[in-house]
Protein backbone atom coordinates (compact mmCIF):
# COMPACT_ATOMS: atom_id res chain seq x y z
CA UNK A 1 0.00 0.00 0.00
CA UNK A 2 1.44 3.52 -1.10
CA UNK A 3 2.65 5.79 2.03
CA UNK A 4 1.66 9.71 1.49
CA UNK A 5 5.16 10.02 0.75
CA UNK A 6 5.07 7.39 -1.79
CA UNK A 7 2.00 9.90 -3.38
CA UNK A 8 3.97 12.75 -3.13
CA UNK A 9 7.08 11.61 -4.55
CA UNK A 10 5.14 10.28 -7.69
CA UNK A 11 2.88 13.82 -7.53
CA UNK A 12 6.05 15.03 -7.93
CA UNK A 13 7.90 13.13 -10.52
CA UNK A 14 4.48 12.89 -13.18
CA UNK A 15 4.91 15.41 -16.62
CA UNK A 16 8.44 15.57 -15.43
CA UNK A 17 9.20 15.28 -18.97
CA UNK A 18 7.65 17.56 -21.59
CA UNK A 19 5.38 15.26 -23.97
CA UNK A 20 4.92 13.15 -21.12
CA UNK A 21 1.90 11.09 -22.09
CA UNK A 22 3.23 7.59 -20.79
CA UNK A 23 0.28 5.44 -19.66
CA UNK A 24 2.99 3.76 -17.56
CA UNK A 25 1.89 3.73 -13.82
CA UNK A 26 5.32 4.03 -12.92
CA UNK A 27 7.15 7.45 -13.57
CA UNK A 28 10.19 6.28 -12.69
CA UNK A 29 9.95 3.38 -15.22
CA UNK A 30 9.12 5.78 -18.08
CA UNK A 31 12.15 8.05 -16.91
CA UNK A 32 14.46 4.74 -17.10
CA UNK A 33 13.42 4.29 -20.41
CA UNK A 34 13.99 7.79 -21.85
CA UNK A 35 17.35 7.59 -20.37
CA UNK A 36 18.13 4.45 -20.85
CA UNK A 37 17.03 4.03 -24.34
CA UNK A 38 15.91 7.01 -25.94
CA UNK A 39 17.93 9.61 -24.81
CA UNK A 40 21.53 8.27 -25.70
CA UNK A 41 20.15 7.38 -29.01
CA UNK A 42 18.14 10.51 -30.08
CA UNK A 43 19.63 12.28 -32.61
CA UNK A 44 20.91 15.88 -31.95
CA UNK A 45 18.24 17.69 -34.32
CA UNK A 46 15.93 16.05 -32.69
CA UNK A 47 16.88 16.72 -29.11
CA UNK A 48 17.67 20.52 -29.75
CA UNK A 49 13.84 20.24 -31.37
CA UNK A 50 12.30 18.82 -28.57
CA UNK A 51 13.81 21.27 -25.80
CA UNK A 52 12.78 24.14 -27.85
CA UNK A 53 9.57 23.17 -28.06
CA UNK A 54 9.44 22.73 -24.08
CA UNK A 55 9.24 26.31 -24.33
CA UNK A 56 6.21 26.82 -26.04
CA UNK A 57 3.23 27.12 -24.62
CA UNK A 58 1.02 24.27 -26.21
CA UNK A 59 3.89 21.88 -25.54
CA UNK A 60 2.07 19.21 -24.20
CA UNK A 61 1.02 17.93 -28.06
CA UNK A 62 4.52 17.55 -29.00
CA UNK A 63 4.83 13.74 -29.67
CA UNK A 64 6.99 12.01 -26.71
CA UNK A 65 10.60 11.30 -27.12
CA UNK A 66 9.72 7.68 -26.67
CA UNK A 67 7.27 7.48 -29.90
CA UNK A 68 9.55 9.45 -32.02
CA UNK A 69 12.30 7.07 -31.55
CA UNK A 70 9.32 4.04 -32.34
CA UNK A 71 8.09 5.91 -36.01
CA UNK A 72 11.81 6.80 -36.16
CA UNK A 73 12.45 2.70 -36.30
CA UNK A 74 9.05 1.95 -37.73
CA UNK A 75 9.22 4.08 -41.00
CA UNK A 76 13.05 1.70 -41.33
CA UNK A 77 11.71 -1.30 -40.75
CA UNK A 78 8.81 -1.13 -43.08
CA UNK A 79 11.27 0.73 -46.13
CA UNK A 80 8.94 3.29 -46.02
CA UNK A 81 9.46 5.86 -48.91
CA UNK A 82 6.55 7.82 -49.63
CA UNK A 83 4.96 9.28 -46.85
CA UNK A 84 1.81 11.83 -44.91
CA UNK A 85 1.55 13.66 -41.94
CA UNK A 86 -1.76 14.82 -40.43
CA UNK A 87 -0.82 17.24 -37.87
CA UNK A 88 2.63 18.56 -37.70
CA UNK A 89 3.03 21.05 -34.35
CA UNK A 90 7.05 22.10 -34.40
CA UNK A 91 7.62 18.98 -36.64
CA UNK A 92 9.17 16.92 -34.04
CA UNK A 93 7.64 13.26 -35.48
CA UNK A 94 8.16 15.02 -38.50
CA UNK A 95 11.93 15.47 -37.87
CA UNK A 96 11.78 11.43 -37.00
CA UNK A 97 10.50 10.52 -39.89
CA UNK A 98 12.66 12.51 -42.20
CA UNK A 99 15.75 11.05 -40.78
CA UNK A 100 14.32 7.58 -41.23
CA UNK A 101 13.47 7.86 -45.07
CA UNK A 102 16.06 7.38 -47.94
CA UNK A 103 17.41 11.08 -49.46
CA UNK A 104 14.60 10.93 -52.33
CA UNK A 105 12.01 9.65 -49.72
CA UNK A 106 9.05 12.55 -49.44
CA UNK A 107 6.76 13.53 -46.90
CA UNK A 108 3.27 15.50 -47.53
CA UNK A 109 3.34 17.37 -44.34
CA UNK A 110 -0.27 19.15 -43.57
CA UNK A 111 -1.20 21.38 -40.38
CA UNK A 112 -3.39 24.25 -39.93
CA UNK A 113 -0.64 26.65 -38.00
CA UNK A 114 2.02 27.36 -40.19
CA UNK A 115 3.41 29.23 -37.44
CA UNK A 116 3.96 26.23 -35.03
CA UNK A 117 6.25 24.62 -37.95
CA UNK A 118 7.71 27.30 -38.56
CA UNK A 119 9.45 26.95 -35.22
CA UNK A 120 11.12 24.27 -36.10
CA UNK A 121 11.99 24.27 -39.52
CA UNK A 122 15.11 25.84 -38.87
CA UNK A 123 15.97 22.58 -37.27
CA UNK A 124 14.74 20.37 -39.60
CA UNK A 125 16.79 22.27 -42.22
CA UNK A 126 19.84 22.24 -40.48
CA UNK A 127 19.06 18.50 -40.32
CA UNK A 128 19.36 17.92 -44.08
CA UNK A 129 16.12 16.65 -44.02
CA UNK A 130 14.08 19.56 -45.35
CA UNK A 131 13.99 18.53 -48.96
CA UNK A 132 11.35 15.95 -48.42
CA UNK A 133 8.89 17.49 -46.85
CA UNK A 134 6.19 19.54 -48.63
CA UNK A 135 4.22 21.35 -46.21
CA UNK A 136 0.55 22.74 -47.19
CA UNK A 137 -0.92 24.61 -44.19
CA UNK A 138 -4.66 24.34 -43.66
CA UNK A 139 -7.37 21.65 -43.32
CA UNK A 140 -6.49 18.03 -44.53
CA UNK A 141 -9.57 16.72 -45.65
CA UNK A 142 -9.89 18.92 -48.85
CA UNK A 143 -6.21 18.09 -50.33
CA UNK A 144 -6.68 13.95 -49.19
CA UNK A 145 -10.16 14.67 -51.59
CA UNK A 146 -8.04 16.19 -54.40
CA UNK A 147 -5.37 13.73 -53.80
CA UNK A 148 -8.06 10.83 -53.97
CA UNK A 149 -9.79 12.59 -57.73
CA UNK A 150 -6.06 11.11 -59.13
CA UNK A 151 -6.03 7.41 -59.72
CA UNK A 152 -2.29 7.52 -59.64
CA UNK A 153 -2.39 8.75 -56.11
CA UNK A 154 -4.97 5.53 -54.79
CA UNK A 155 -2.14 3.38 -52.90
CA UNK A 156 0.59 5.58 -53.68
CA UNK A 157 1.57 6.12 -49.77
CA UNK A 158 3.63 3.62 -47.57
CA UNK A 159 3.24 5.14 -44.20
CA UNK A 160 0.67 7.87 -43.09
CA UNK A 161 0.87 8.65 -39.24
CA UNK A 162 -2.03 11.34 -38.17
CA UNK A 163 -1.95 13.24 -34.98
CA UNK A 164 -4.77 15.97 -35.56
CA UNK A 165 -8.45 16.61 -34.52
CA UNK A 166 -9.79 13.79 -33.13
CA UNK A 167 -13.09 14.63 -34.13
CA UNK A 168 -11.88 14.23 -37.72
CA UNK A 169 -9.79 10.73 -37.59
CA UNK A 170 -13.07 8.57 -38.99
CA UNK A 171 -13.31 11.00 -42.22
CA UNK A 172 -9.36 10.82 -42.26
CA UNK A 173 -9.50 6.73 -42.37
CA UNK A 174 -12.09 6.95 -44.93
CA UNK A 175 -9.85 8.94 -47.33
CA UNK A 176 -6.47 7.48 -46.46
CA UNK A 177 -7.23 3.68 -46.56
CA UNK A 178 -7.61 4.38 -50.42
CA UNK A 179 -4.15 6.61 -50.25
CA UNK A 180 -2.30 3.81 -48.20
CA UNK A 181 -0.78 1.20 -50.43
CA UNK A 182 -1.61 -2.55 -49.38
CA UNK A 183 0.84 -3.46 -46.78
CA UNK A 184 1.07 -0.37 -46.05
CA UNK A 185 0.76 1.53 -42.55
CA UNK A 186 -1.04 3.80 -41.01
CA UNK A 187 -0.62 5.50 -37.34
CA UNK A 188 -3.59 7.07 -35.40
CA UNK A 189 -2.00 8.64 -32.69
CA UNK A 190 -3.73 9.39 -29.25
CA UNK A 191 -6.26 6.46 -29.21
CA UNK A 192 -5.87 5.79 -25.78
CA UNK A 193 -6.69 9.42 -25.05
CA UNK A 194 -5.39 9.98 -21.27
CA UNK A 195 -6.43 6.65 -20.42
CA UNK A 196 -9.77 8.33 -20.38
CA UNK A 197 -11.44 5.82 -22.76
CA UNK A 198 -11.90 3.35 -19.61
CA UNK A 199 -12.95 6.09 -17.32
CA UNK A 200 -16.46 5.80 -15.99
CA UNK A 201 -18.58 8.19 -17.16
CA UNK A 202 -19.12 10.30 -14.26
CA UNK A 203 -14.73 10.69 -14.25
CA UNK A 204 -13.64 14.17 -13.51
CA UNK A 205 -11.98 14.88 -17.04
CA UNK A 206 -10.50 17.68 -18.28
CA UNK A 207 -12.85 20.07 -20.71
CA UNK A 208 -10.82 18.87 -23.95
CA UNK A 209 -10.17 15.27 -22.79
CA UNK A 210 -14.06 15.22 -22.23
CA UNK A 211 -14.98 16.56 -25.48
CA UNK A 212 -12.55 14.30 -28.09
CA UNK A 213 -13.05 11.09 -25.72
CA UNK A 214 -16.26 9.99 -27.82
CA UNK A 215 -15.04 10.96 -30.77
CA UNK A 216 -11.95 8.61 -29.75
CA UNK A 217 -13.96 5.42 -28.83
CA UNK A 218 -16.35 5.60 -32.16
CA UNK A 219 -12.78 5.29 -33.88
CA UNK A 220 -11.43 2.51 -31.72
CA UNK A 221 -14.83 0.74 -32.72
CA UNK A 222 -14.73 1.53 -36.50
CA UNK A 223 -10.97 0.48 -36.39
CA UNK A 224 -11.70 -3.20 -34.69
CA UNK A 225 -14.33 -3.85 -36.84
CA UNK A 226 -12.42 -2.68 -40.55
CA UNK A 227 -11.94 -5.39 -42.79
CA UNK A 228 -9.46 -4.04 -44.87
CA UNK A 229 -7.19 -3.40 -42.25
CA UNK A 230 -5.11 -5.59 -39.29
CA UNK A 231 -4.68 -3.19 -36.14
CA UNK A 232 -2.50 -2.85 -33.20
CA UNK A 233 -2.95 -0.70 -30.19
CA UNK A 234 0.03 -0.13 -28.48
CA UNK A 235 0.47 1.86 -25.12
CA UNK A 236 3.19 3.76 -26.49
CA UNK A 237 2.56 7.62 -25.66
CA UNK A 238 -0.69 8.19 -25.50
CA UNK A 239 -1.64 5.42 -27.25
CA UNK A 240 -0.92 4.60 -31.16
CA UNK A 241 -2.59 2.38 -33.06
CA UNK A 242 -1.14 0.99 -36.54
CA UNK A 243 -3.31 -0.41 -39.10
CA UNK A 244 -2.19 -2.24 -41.79
CA UNK A 245 -3.92 -2.37 -45.08
CA UNK A 246 -4.91 -6.00 -45.84
CA UNK A 247 -7.21 -5.47 -49.06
Amino acid sequence: MATNGDQKQSEAGRHQEVGHKSLLQSDALYQYILETSVYPREPESMKELRELTAKHPWNIMTTSADEGQFLNMLVKLINAKNTMEIGVYTGYSLLATALALPQDGKILAMDINRENYELGRPIIEKAGVAHKIDFKEGPALPVLDELIKDEKNHGSYDFIFVDADKDNYLNYHKRLIDLIKVGGLIGYDNTLWNGSVVAPPDAPLRKYVMYYRDFVLELNKALALDPRIEICMLPVGDGITLCRRIK
